[in-house]
């Protein structure tokens, strides 16, 4: 039945075309996640506003701006910052509950259905914001945004469980790396793609969820009908392939039945540091993927189709970023140049330190509107870094448990996508420059004192918790948190040979 198939494709190697689309099932959730950013400036019925002072610190920026250049944008609404910042953080009120459940589902019957299943739920929640708004107003919009966040919560750890099943450890950075970035590339799309659609739509703001929604449904059927969990069950990978990822990944990957080792986890230093390094780099990401269109609009003072184009440039140069640190990061480990710990340590706090300087120098750009995109731009395509430094990092711990890790990760993370909304809603009522500087200065504290926790614990070493029923429950090296008979380096930091 497949022969055909697999002479015509056998010669492509599936573990990147496994790459792509997977790049493109991130790109799509978060595509549909974020566009509501955007799309919330046309929702809401603003009242022209200027202002002629010199003093920005008080104020916001000189120029006008209304609720869109365009007559037809659809109903429109009156909500307040407040109301704002609770409607954007909903989404991840669901998206947090759902997460450890899905890395428990995907780490047992697989990523393929349990991606699936999360994209196609976004979907439809996506497709039918319009009716939902137009009748229920902010209340609906609340529910469905919970509702499509609960559907979504699995997205990451399924991801993560098929990068465990794909990636070779040589070439996991770049796979991964890969991966995650789809969601620079959905946040790119989701707001350039949505400015242009806000400006020139017939039917206004309901253009944007109709067309994402779109976009993710053809994803949906391609990924069902073409692609499958792993090598093992891939009926049109060639031989050589599929020998080359089963030998590379086998020595710490098994299909187990063993209960998750919840006691060894939390007692695991290398798996607080993801969970503090991750909490600190959301806080940041989610503070400009959330609020930075509001910033433009509100502060700025952009058009609707500048504001998604100049929102979308520092996603494209997060993106740019994370591909090349990831291939560097691969190439470090590979040649021995670095061990795999202090390329996961360099590369995390790269990404979070730098951000952390160029997002508060931002606000002292006050006005100037030039200088405040460059800054946005650097600050946020150097958080680039961060994912061949830490969000692959759950894989080199523990393949067998990597989806997981990476739900609890999510988690952790949707806990600062549930608060950040609300800070800057609460900080932010009269949107001016200074309003913003805090905001800003809260960043920057979040990213330095997390990154202290990632310098002292993050390792990049499989742990002794990965297989305990071939580890035993042997002594744990307080170093690390794996058996000594059980790392991959050594306790000056070389790699064994």
């Amino acid at each position: 039945m497949f022969s055909s198939w697999t002479l015509c494709c056998g010669r492509v190697q599936q573990r990147w075309v496994f790459a792509v689309m997977g790049c493109l099932a991130i790109t799509v959730s978060y595509a549909m996640r974020i566009t509501l950013s955007l799309a919330i400036t046309q929702m809401v019925t603003t009242v022209e506003t200027s202002s002629n002072s010199t003093t920005v610190d008080e104020n916001t920026c000189s120029g006008t701006v209304s609720a869109s250049s365009n007559s037809n944008t659809g109903d429109t609404y009156e909500w307040d910052e407040y109301t704002q910042g609770i409607i954007l953080s909903s989404f991840y009120w669901g998206y947090i509950v759902s997460q450890v459940p899905g890395g428990i589902l995907a780490d047992k019957f697989g990523g393929k259905y349990t991606l699936a299943g999360a994209i196609l739920s976004s979907t439809t929640f996506t497709l039918l914001t319009p009716l939902v708004v137009s009748k229920f107003e902010s209340t609906g919009l609340i529910v469905l945004r919970i509702l499509m966040g609960l559907g979504e919560g699995t997205t990451f750890p399924a991801v993560n469980v098929l990068i465990a099943a794909w990636a070779p450890p040589q070439e996991r950075s770049k796979i991964g790396t890969m991966v995650m970035t789809g969601t620079q590339i959905g946040t790119i799309l989701g707001n350039a793609l949505a400015g242009i659609l806000l400006e020139y739509s017939p039917i206004g703001w309901p253009l944007v969820f109709y067309f994402f929604g779109g976009l993710a449904a053809l994803w949906v059927v391609t990924w069902i009908l073409f692609f499958h969990s792993s090598p093992d069950v891939h009926p049109y990978i060639s031989e050589a392939e599929k020998k080359y990822i089963q030998d590379k990944i086998s020595e710490n990957t098994r299909k187990h039945t063993q209960p998750i080792p919840w006691r060894h986890m939390a007692t695991s230093f290398p798996f607080w540091a993801l969970l503090i390094g991750k909490f600190g780099h959301d806080w940041g990401f989610y503070t400009m993927v959330t609020d930075l269109p509001k910033y433009m609009s509100n502060v700025l003072k952009f058009s609707i189709t500048s504001n998604g184009l100049l929102t979308a440039l520092p996603y494209v140069a997060m993106w740019i970023v994370s591909n090349i640190s990831s291939i560097l990061a691969d190439w470090l480990i590979k040649s021995g140049k670095m061990t795999t710990t202090n390329v996961r340590k360099a590369f995390t706090t790269f990404g979070s330190v730098g951000p952390a300087i160029f997002l508060v120098a931002a606000s002292y750009g006050e006005c100037n509107r030039v200088l405040v995109v460059i800054l946005f731009i650097i600050g946020i395509g150097l958080m680039g870094p961060f994912y061949p430094g830490l969000m692959v990092n759950g894989v080199d711990l523990s393949p067998n448990y990597s989806g997981t890790l990476m739900a609890i990760m999510t988690a952790v993370g949707a806990l600062a996508g549930i608060l950040t909304p609300d800070v800057v809603g609460l900080l932010t009522p009269n949107q001016t420059v200074m309003e913003w500087r805090i905001v800003f200065w809260i960043a920057f504290a979040v990213f330095m004192v997390t990154n202290v926790g990632v310098l002292f614990w993050q390792r990049g070493d499989v742990q002794y918790w990965n297989d305990l029923e071939n580890n035993g429950q042997g002594r744990k090296d307080p170093e690390n948190g794996a058996k000594p008979s059980e790392r991959n380096e050594s306790p000056e930091g070389k790699a064994d040979t």
